[in-house]
């Protein structure tokens, strides 16, 4: 009688890893049913979504039964579920909940992501007015009585990654320091991947900076004797985790497009730092940030052979086309540095965001 009641138990538990989150190895999916009952599926047309910021997108996700047609069995009542998986895989962020005529969203999602629902198996979440947190991997949770299934979506955003130091120099930043560089540039702090993307891309850059998960890291794309030596490979450098307190490094930054117009002021002169601050206000706009510069200069291909100032103090101009006396060997956000505010004379980029 006792074996027969362990071989039972045998054939209604069972646990398995979950396919579509074979990355996540500490995960594993616990599926409980009755024998023979229909086991419960949860799937995503699309690994991976693109959009950009200030857009709309639908993370795809519809869940079935495994020996039916039908999308529930009616018995209990289907709860959908959507978390945001941070880069501590143990950690996830609550975006939504629905379970029967009950709805709730969290954080900065609230007002901003509503089930598509275009069927009765639909558990799709469309994300309205995206920002640039929203970048990340998210995941769909089904759950019906005793049964449950996950899949997993990844919202990528179109962007660029750019370094960033401040006025103090290189090497100055901790990790929060480092987040809220990036915030008050018009960005945020790149991811892994958002880094790796832009190294295929061409990005080389020999200082390292921050990544988002805690990680220190640089791209190389030509080998050379200060940035790891001639012999070495081209890649994605990484000096691996360090104290977010303590450790000062520089930052991978991330930004998208803009709601906006990104200008260089026509002036009848060149002006000083708080002079430029005053002309783009009398101009209806602001001063413009780096993350500004770098989205106008990659997404929209913004070209300009004239330095201008910038929110943080530093100076830069974009070139689209290389050409003589203009950045001739490369396409880049070219940096003067940091001048003197009060004596030093530029022109100033500007920004007017819409409404």
């Amino acid at each position: 009688m006792k074996s027969l009641l362990f071989l039972v138990l045998i054939s209604v538990c069972w646990a398995e890893p979950h396919p579509d989150n074979s990355t996540l190895e500490h995960e594993r999916i616990i599926h409980i049913q009755a024998e023979n009952g229909p086991r419960l599926l949860v799937v995503a047309e699309q690994a991976k979504i693109f959009s950009h910021r200030g857009g709309n997108v639908t993370l795809p996700c519809k869940f079935y039964h495994e020996h039916t047609s039908t999308a529930g069995s009616g018995t209990h009542k289907i709860r959908v579920k959507w978390t945001k998986l941070t880069s501590d895989y143990l950690k996830e962020v609550d975006v939504f909940v629905a379970m029967g005529h009950h709805r709730k969203s969290y954080g900065s999602y609230q007002g901003r992501v509503f089930l598509r629902e275009s069927s009765e198996n639909d558990a799709s979440l469309i994300i309205t007015n995206i920002i640039l947190e929203d970048y990340g991997r998210y995941k769909c949770e089904v759950i019906e009585g005793l049964e449950d299934d996950t899949a997993v979506v990844a919202l990528n955003l179109e962007g660029v990654v750019f370094p960033y130091s401040p006025r103090l120099g290189r090497y100055n930043l901790n990790f929060h320091e480092a987040q809220q560089a990036c915030l008050d540039q018009d960005s945020v702090i790149a991811s892994f991947d958002q880094l790796y993307d832009a190294w295929r891309s061409g990005l080389d850059w020999c200082n390292a900076g921050w990544l988002s998960d805690g990680s220190v890291q640089y791209p190389i794309t030509k080998p050379r004797e200060p940035c790891g030596g001639k012999s070495t490979v081209p890649g994605v450098r990484n000096y691996g985790f360090w104290d977010k307190d303590k450790s000062r490094y520089d930052v991978f930054c991330f930004t998208s497009n803009f709601n906006g117009r990104f200008y260089y002021l026509i002036h009848p002169t060149k002006l000083t730092y708080d002079e430029a601050v005053q002309a783009c206000l009398k101009d209806g706009a602001q001063i413009a940030k780096v993350g500004q510069i770098f989205a106008a200069w990659k997404l929209l291909g913004y070209d300009r052979c004239d330095a201008g100032w910038l929110a943080d103090g530093s100076v830069r101009y974009p070139i689209s086309r290389p050409r003589k006396r203009c950045s001739p060997n490369e396409a880049a956000v070219r940096f003067v540095g940091f001048p003197d505010k009060k004596h030093k004379l530029y022109g100033v980029y500007c920004f007017r965001a819409y409404n």
